[in-house]
């Protein structure tokens, strides 16, 4: 039970029906001075030197001179002794009393001494004739890496030996930064390719641009404008060039009519996301390019809006493999690399079944097996398809591969023993893809 808040001996209950304005008036100027000293009124709109307790009467001696008044702080600073120590610094001497730590509960005293462990003979005789260094290399193998530092964990994963002079108590130095060379700038020369791109040059496949300071609007319409019927520049990087929106616009515009562009960089430039837009709209067009490059631009952040209008625009794409871009929410970037995903999934399968009939037809090379190419169109009969009689011709394998020896059926039906509605032919898979099995039979129903 809490005891009732008491002021003067008295209850605060039994102030609330006295007249504070009464008793204000009842009171003279000294008590008022007094009182105000004593309260500090909650009043944001009163100035800080009617709020506080100190009130100074003396006369100003002149204006206020901050430098000089610092200049006087710091004298009487340097001027005020110190405070006399009661025992004097004395090194290697403990002044005070010295704090000793509490001994542990017995509780936790006896769970410390009861925690073993037996690995038996083998593993303690390993561990207790184990070096330093071979206890160090078996932390790094477990994964404790609390227990070591970063040069001991590398040297023992990589096998190096450990670090002389380190144990578990090794203070770890610095390594020496790695001097790499700087990058020779870029001496492309804007105005010859440029003119290159015009004519169409066909040793211009890589345009090269990074980094190039100063390069005037001029000179980017002309090279769009050339980009818009050159059929032999594959890679295009404007990286750090100063790309606006009206130069990306006329960029975009070059997309939408070059069909042989396959790399597009423009990274670290001034474009703003909805030139973004634009840029991966055009891309639609002739769906030719495959990597796509936008990052780092005067907008950090694209914002969920541009973000879903970049993913739909992806999403419509079937050529486009890379996108460099940085989008910001999750559900964006699922979406974006499911696609890229899949469109790389099918581009090998593309690729896969590229090679194979290029391996088919190559000149000079005879096929795998000498069949006839219409065995490669086969169609499962349906009830149209007359049965075939007797004379019907059934293309049987030869050992030549260079000529299709064509026999009728009645004499295979007369060598072999065999019925003329079933021929077996040798293992052949013309098209892995489609065929599973090895032999063609039934070639037509039974009467």
């Amino acid at each position: 039970m809490t005891t009732p808040a008491k002021l003067y001996g008295r209850e605060l209950s039994t102030y609330d029906e006295i007249d504070v304005d009464e008793l204000l008036s009842k009171l003279t100027q000294e008590e008022l001075t007094m009182l105000a000293k004593e309260v500090d009124p909650d009043d944001t709109f009163l100035p800080p030197s009617q709020r506080t307790n100190y009130a100074c009467e003396k006369d100003p001696t002149g204006p206020l001179n901050r430098k000089k008044l610092i200049e006087h702080i710091n004298k009487q600073a340097l001027e005020t002794p110190d405070r006399p120590e009661v025992k004097p610094y004395v090194a290697g001497v403990v002044r005070g009393k010295k704090w000793i730590p509490p001994p542990p509960p017995e509780k936790v005293r006896d769970a410390d001494e009861q925690i073993t462990i037996d690995l038996g003979d083998e593993y303690e005789q390993a561990l207790t004739s184990a070096s330093q260094e071979e206890i160090i290399d078996l932390a790094a193998i477990l994964g404790f890496h609390s227990m070591m530092n970063q040069d001991q964990y590398h040297a023992s994963l990589l096998n190096k030996g450990q670090p002389v002079g380190l144990g578990w108590d090794g203070i770890t130095k610095a390594t020496k930064p790695k001097v790499y060379p700087m990058d020779p700038p870029n001496d492309t020369d804007p105005e010859d390719t440029i003119k290159r791109v015009k004519e169409n040059d066909q040793n211009l496949t890589d345009l090269n641009w990074n980094n190039i300071k100063n390069i005037s609007d001029e000179k980017f319409e002309k090279l769009f404008e050339g980009l818009k019927t050159n059929t032999h520049l594959e890679v295009l990087s404007l990286v750090n060039v100063g790309l606006n929106d009206r130069t990306a616009q006329l960029l975009a515009d070059a997309l939408e009519q070059n069909a042989t562009l396959r790399v597009v960089n423009v990274e670290t430039n001034f474009i703003s996301p909805p030139g973004v837009v634009q840029l991966v709209k055009s891309l639609l067009t002739t769906t030719i390019v495959e990597e796509f490059r936008a990052s780092n631009q005067r907008s950090q952040v694209l914002g969920n809006k541009i973000e879903m209008e970049i993913t739909k625009l992806v999403e419509a794409n079937p050529t486009l493999l890379r996108l460099g871009l940085h989008l910001e929410y999750s559900d964006a970037r699922h979406r974006v690399a499911s696609h890229l995903q899949r469109n790389i999934d099918r581009n090998c399968r593309v690729q896969k079944r590229t090679n194979v009939s290029l391996r088919l037809r190559l000149p000079g090379r005879p096929p795998a097996v000498g069949v006839d190419a219409s065995l490669l169109n086969l169609t499962p009969p349906s009830a149209e398809t007359p049965t075939p009689t007797k004379e019907t011709v059934i293309p049987v394998i030869d050992e030549s591969v260079e000529n299709t020896i064509l026999i009728p059926a009645d004499i295979v039906q007369e060598q072999n023993g065999r019925s003329p509605t079933t021929t077996q032919l040798p293992n052949f898979n013309p098209n892995p893809y489609s065929w599973q099995s090895s032999s063609l039979e039934s070639m037509h129903p039974q009467s």
